[in-house]
């Protein structure tokens, strides 16, 4: 048999960079609360190897990311996001009509722009279970977006918040396992939060009450029983899951903290006793301020949502930046959340805007979405600051958020674990 030899094709590659300087004119450090100047961080693969002050020179094969002009602070960590799907005046018949595939696609283009916007990492609190395999992909390096953890589908009663059956009449019935997560005893809870294991989520979610964008008429009342929380929470502990619950209602809010949930979100009518058991039990109130603004608005662009909704939107909407007041000056625990999908992906940073309207100081609400959410998520040794061992998840805005926190809603420089996708 005679042997063919191919030719050996050279191909001209070019070097890869053996560390990467970036020359930051102002690093914000959010753990300190202080703002150094003229510093270099340097890059190795995807770790922050060093930080330090002044403008190291490169060495051959190294390159420099000139940011001296910027301000430099760690990738920001949104606690609440819905990456699957986005607000829209026909927004329940979409999600009737969509199948998985349409839903992943729709949902990689909110992750990218979620990572343009400087979240470098996210929670994502339910949807279909999408979330799941678009972690993975991006995982893999098949799409670009922030990193995720998240609850896959959300755990609900029947007839609750996150019930995929509320608003369709009785004569239709979902197909597959889409009412996976509708639970009505704490047997059932059990095997829910053992779902979600199987199923490869990073958190639990439970609607603890009533939601405003469910087509259901409450959005306050309590929606699981002392046991069925209990069941959720025990198991969750078992195979290692922090539980989030959305809880606007005040009895709601009240038994998850008392069940042992580790953050609430929005909290809208929380009151004296569910500050004193936030303390306590030291869980986290994730506000979702804007989510609240937005719809509010929206209810009241006609037809917009289903009257069931906009009655409830004009009622909770508006109250959740004062709650969230009232709770951080009680000193409640705070995690940076949005509930981006409520409103559009992107305007994550609007949610500083409103903290600081109520409050908190600049450096504070930029400690929530970096260290102290790196904490909630036990993952503070790998993201949360930019300091030497941590993965590079580094961001940049052109002014001084102290003086200018709208500069947030501008970020022109995103890096995620080494590599830069925004420049």
């Amino acid at each position: 048999m005679k042997k063919l030899f191919l030719p050996l094709l050279l191909l001209s590659v070019p070097a890869l960079a053996q560390k990467t300087l970036l020359h930051c004119g102002a690093l914000i450090d959010t753990e300190k609360g202080e703002i150094r100047k003229n510093v270099t961080v340097t890059v190795e693969k995807n770790k922050i190897t060093a930080v330090s002050s002044g403008f190291t020179k490169a060495a051959p094969g190294e390159t420099i990311v000139d940011l001296s002009r910027k301000y430099v602070l760690p990738g920001l960590i949104d606690m609440h996001v819905h990456l699957e799907g986005e607000t829209s005046k026909d927004q329940f018949q979409r999600r009737i009509q969509s199948n998985e595939a349409d839903v992943a696609y729709e949902a990689q283009k909110h992750a990218r722009t979620t990572l343009m916007a400087g979240f470098t990492t996210v929670r994502d609190l339910g949807g279909s279970g999408v979330n799941i395999a678009l972690k993975n992909a991006i995982n893999k390096g098949l799409v670009d977006g922030p990193r995720i953890l998240t609850a896959g589908k959300s755990i609900a009663t029947t007839g609750g918040h996150a019930d995929p059956s509320n608003g369709i009449g009785n004569g239709l019935a979902l197909q597959g396992n889409r009412a996976d997560g509708v639970v009505n005893s704490a047997d059932e809870a059990r095997k829910a939060v053992r779902k979600r294991y199987q199923d490869g989520a990073d958190w639990i979610k439970i609607t603890a009450t009533g939601g405003v964008l469910s087509i259901a008429r409450s959005g306050k009342a309590p929606q699981f029983q002392d046991d069925e929380l209990d069941a959720i929470i025990s198991t969750a502990n078992d195979y290692g899951f922090g539980v989030a619950a959305h809880a606007h209602g005040t009895e709601g809010i009240k038994r998850a903290l008392r069940a042992g949930v580790r953050t609430i979100e929005h909290g809208t009518f929380l009151d004296d006793e569910c500050i004193a058991l936030f303390k306590e039990k030291g869980a986290y109130l994730v506000p979702t301020i804007i989510a609240g603004k937005t719809v509010a608005d929206s209810a009241r662009v006609p037809g917009y949502y289903h009257p069931f909704v906009a009655k409830k939107a004009l009622e909770t909407g508006p109250l959740i930046q004062a709650a969230f007041a009232r709770a951080y000056q009680a000193g409640v625990h705070i995690a940076f959340g949005t509930d981006a999908g409520v409103f559009p992906h992107g305007y994550n940073a609007k949610e500083f805007i409103y903290m600081t309207e109520a409050g908190m100081p600049v450096m504070e609400a930029l400690k929530t979405a970096t260290a102290v959410n790196a904490g909630v998520l036990e993952m503070q040794d790998q993201i949360g600051s930019i300091s030497p061992g941590k993965l590079a998840d580094i961001i940049a805005v052109d002014e001084n958020p102290e003086t200018n926190v709208a500069t947030l809603m501008n970020v022109t420089f995103v890096m995620k674990d080494g590599k830069v996708y925004k420049q």
